[in-house]
């Protein structure tokens, strides 16, 4: 038999009964369609999760310094206040600075008057730490009142405080135009400022801040404990193999660094998860459709008992009757590919621009499920095509059909 002819004859038998035809092929369509909508969408929602992706997270590198010896002298750490201007002349880097803490200095009475009235509260417990005047910038925060200490205040070793917004409103200071004063541990300390809208390292708005000369003289505060980089997106993976070079020449592995995982990686992650689940759904329906081809191939060849004996009669062969039901079988599933594809794509599409997101869908998707749909009418249609092909043309013949 020609192909054309056998192709003629498929479609004729698919268009000899359209509603059958239209309503088995939708099942083809509910499966190819499902399949590359769920693709699509949990391909789209993935990369908008990472593109919604915590920037804050993403740009943060943080250094932390290991303390020395307790015989070591008092300039024995591993990272000098000055390292942080190293730091900041490398590529991708906002801004760094350096923070002194300790467990001594975690919990300090902090007063903000000497006065002790009977009755009221006479102080606070906050956290006090030494930082270099770099301090806003790398922890994305804000001088609300005031300014913030400079390299003046930090050669002067002035006895000057920067307040927490927590902590000046524990210690009733609304405002510091006045210098007020508070008294760390008995010792008294100007507010010149107030650090507000802390996005990193939140715990400074419940502390009290002082230069780093006047933390060492004052506090013990004079090692770096920990140094705070803000990085460009997409940068922080090389600023984290980058920082602690710069800041401990030669000991570098010393350091603790603490960066943003990959970005790719975790987009990878996420767009895998989503498409595993989505794509078992995808399949299930698609199983569903092929069913549906099978089961009404099945019924239409039990319909056609008697036009199979006639061709039988006429001189076609088992494999002539075969290949004309599946091929039947196939066209349903090419039609019902393409429609499911089509219409695949324009829900993910429109589903894309309702939330404002940027459609993403793989080419080789949408043009192979076609095929798909093809391969999934032509299994479908094995059962029955096999059943036609070893019908006897006498017996046919003889049926009622």
């Amino acid at each position: 038999m020609d192909p054309r002819d056998l192709w003629a004859e498929a479609l004729a038998g698919v268009l000899a009964r359209p509603v059958r035809s239209a309503l088995t092929t939708l099942g083809t369509v509910l499966g190819i369609g499902t399949l590359v909508i769920t693709i699509g969408v949990a391909s789209t929602v993935a990369h908008q999760i990472v593109g919604r992706f915590d920037a804050l997270t993403a740009t943060t590198v943080t250094v932390a310094v290991p303390p020395p010896p307790s015989d070591a002298g008092d300039d024995a750490g591993l990272v000098q206040w000055s390292g942080v201007q190293e730091v900041e002349r490398l590529a991708g880097v906002k801004a760094a600075a350096a923070l002194a803490t300790s467990s001594d200095t975690a919990n300090v009475q902090v007063r903000a008057n000497d006065v002790v009235a009977p009755g009221e509260m006479t102080g606070q417990t906050l956290a006090v730490i030494g930082a270099s005047p770099s301090l806003p910038e790398a922890v994305l925060g804000t001088v609300t009142q005031g300014r913030f200490f400079d390299e003046g205040d930090i050669t002067r070793r002035d006895r000057v405080a920067v307040l927490g917004d927590q902590a000046a409103a524990l210690l009733g200071i609304d405002d510091v135009r006045h210098a007020p004063a508070v008294f760390v541990d008995g010792q008294p300390f100007t507010v010149i400022g107030v650090l507000g809208g802390v996005r990193r390292e939140q715990s400074l708005a419940a502390s009290v801040i002082l230069p780093p000369t006047t933390a060492a003289d004052r506090m013990g505060l004079g090692l770096v404990s920990r140094v705070v980089v803000d990085t460009a997106m997409g940068a922080a993976q090389q600023v984290a193999r980058q920082a602690p070079i710069a800041l401990a020449p030669g000991e570098q592995d010393a350091l603790t660094v603490t960066a943003p995982p990959d970005l790719s990686k975790a987009r990878k992650g996420v767009e895998g998860d989503t498409n595993g689940l989505f794509l078992v759904l995808g399949l299930v329906s698609l199983i569903v459709g092929a069913i549906g081809i099978a089961n009404v191939t099945l019924v239409t060849v039990m319909e056609r008992v008697g036009e199979i004996g006639l061709r039988r009669a006429l001189g076609a062969s088992r494999p002539h009757i075969a290949a004309q039901f599946l091929a039947e079988s196939t066209a349903i599933g090419l039609l019902g590919g393409v429609v499911g594809s089509s219409l695949g794509v324009l829900v993910v599409v429109v589903v894309a621009a309702v939330r404002n997101w940027t459609p993403v869908l793989d080419p080789s998707l949408a043009l192979g499920a076609p095929l798909a749909g093809a391969v999934v009418g032509l299994l479908a249609g094995l059962y029955p095509s096999l059943r036609a092909a070893r019908m006897e043309p006498v017996q046919a013949l003889r049926s009622p059909s």
